[in-house]
């Protein structure tokens, strides 16, 4: 979840409290005790942490054992069958029972390479699931930085509007100070108020974005215990752009050369399916009339008069061809996305430079407007008016570092290197 920096905020305060408040609550009773708060760790240490906690990562290995299973089920060969036939029971010639007895063991042979076919979809199978696997941990790695991001990004947000309430509060005692020296008219002292109310309202909606991001980084991560303080920074981390190797697919593209391939090797299975399996039996007959015993042996095969398994060959080569579609869309969308991410990448380097300049001048612009208003050589709206600017300056700097270790990421996920692994 992505918390955009000055977005409206109505409805999302009590979003953000009650999706607190509720995952606090579902921990203290499946626990049994009350859920204990804890401090975020640094991204490194919490992605590892992710590993086994996070929901989606522990389901993209689950589905992992369950391909290796179905990879071991497909090579295991046909069980043979047991057979015990009576006949001619009650029947007696001069007093004679003419019962025979057939004991028989039958097996199933199959002919046209369907074990080997099998085995095959079996391990494209498995390995189809290796490469989902490292592509839910390539797209968790990016869900969990910007995640990290966002809620950093909400923390310095309350401090910057913590700041600002702190400045309003001194610009409401100092326009009052003058009002009441005769120096301005009671109506700066009322507008001084209602700029310091504002603030209060904007800290009140930071803080409860905050409460949001924090709850939302906890449910991602699977964290046993809520997180309410984000002490590491990400956002300060510095840039590094490198050009990645491109040799190797995108995780995505991976991901769909292996469910192509899978695909592919279904065919075979399809086309193997149609050619008749022959059962040997071999067994002995007994005769009571003259104890003697006989050897049985028989063969059988069905005749592929009514079913040749055509309909599901036709569906076989459709789903290749579906398969073959999917690849193509996402070699094309992983292409777009690589050209955009690098632009983006590069766009937000330069963004943050420009915005830790803009909040600089900012900086320097209220505490010249403060010094002249004080002098009495500048009004109170235009030490309003440097006071806003030097929040809206510092929250976009905000704003641009999210967006800059969001194109890093992307960068980072394409090209399915290690996310901030110089950390």
């Amino acid at each position: 979840m992505t918390i955009p920096l000055g977005a409206p905020r109505a409805g999302r305060a009590r979003h953000g409290l009650v999706a607190l408040g509720l995952s606090a609550c579902a921990f203290a009773l499946a626990h049994g005790r009350p859920a204990a708060a804890a401090p975020v760790p640094p991204f490194p240490e919490l992605l590892r942490q992710s590993q086994a906690t996070a929901p989606r990562l522990v389901e993209a290995k689950a589905n992992v054992r369950s391909a290796e299973g179905l990879a071991e089920q497909a090579a295991a060969l046909p069980n043979p069958s047991l057979g015990v036939e009576v006949e001619d029971i009650g029947r007696k010639d001069a007093g004679v029972s003419r019962r025979q007895n057939t004991y028989s063991v039958s097996q199933p042979f199959e002919l046209g390479g369907k074990l080997g076919a099998r085995i095959g979809v079996g391990a494209a199978e498995l390995a189809a699931a290796q490469a989902r696997q490292r592509q839910a941990v390539e797209d968790f790695a990016y869900d969990l930085a910007v995640a990290y991001a966002s809620a950093e990004a909400a923390q310095a947000r309350t401090r910057v509007l913590g700041d600002d309430l702190a400045r309003a509060r001194e610009d409401l005692r100092a326009a009052r100070a003058l009002v009441e020296a005769g120096k301005e008219a009671d109506l700066r002292a009322v507008q001084a108020q209602a700029a310091a109310a504002a603030a209060e309202a904007e800290m009140a909606g930071a803080r409860a974005e905050l409460a949001e991001a924090l709850a939302h980084l906890t449910s991602l991560s699977g964290s046993p215990d809520p997180f309410t303080d984000l002490p590491a920074s990400l956002l300060a981390r510095p840039i590094a752009m490198t050009e990645p190797n491109r040799a190797a697919a995108p995780p995505a593209v991976a991901a769909a050369q292996a469910d192509r391939e899978v695909a592919a090797r279904r065919i075979r299975v399809e086309r193997a399916r149609a050619i008749p399996d022959v059962t040997v039996s071999v067994g002995a007959r007994t005769y009571e009339d003259s104890s003697q015993t006989a050897v049985v042996v028989g063969v059988s095969a069905p005749l592929p008069l009514f079913d040749r398994n055509r309909g599901a060959v036709k569906a076989a080569g459709a789903q290749l061809s579906a398969a073959e579609a999917r690849l193509r869309a996402a070699s094309l969308d992983a292409d777009g996305a690589w050209r955009t991410a690098l632009t983006q990448a590069n766009a937000g380097a330069a963004r943050l430079a420009a915005a830790e300049q803009a909040a600089l001048a900012a900086r320097e612009g209220y505490r010249l407007a403060r010094i002249g208003y004080e002098a009495g050589k500048a009004s109170l709206l235009e030490l309003s008016a440097a006071r806003r600017a030097l929040t809206e300056a510092e929250l976009a700097r905000l704003t641009a570092q999210v967006a800059r270790l969001r194109a890093e990421a992307q960068v980072a996920r394409l090209s399915g290197r290690a996310l901030f692994e110089d950390q």
